[in-house]
């Protein structure tokens, strides 16, 4: 089962599962296909964009949890 953790590089998560894009965008990480961006785990951008890391992760594993039934 995927499942991303605070650690997990942007890019790998969206190599993992395109569909945690809109679950970024929507978080208000509109920098998705910046190359920096790419390499910033998610808690990183997190914090850069003042979001909340578990509830960021939550929602992506919630996401891939879902797809994976």
């Amino acid at each position: 089962m995927a499942q991303v953790t605070k650690d997990t590089l942007i890019g790998d998560a969206i190599r993992m599962d395109q569909g945690i894009i809109p679950i970024l965008m929507g978080a208000g990480m509109h920098c998705i296909g910046c190359p920096s961006a790419q390499g910033e785990s998610l808690a990183e951008a997190a914090m850069v964009h003042g979001i909340d890391a578990d509830g960021l992760v939550n929602a992506v594993n919630e996401y891939l949890t879902a797809k994976e039934q």
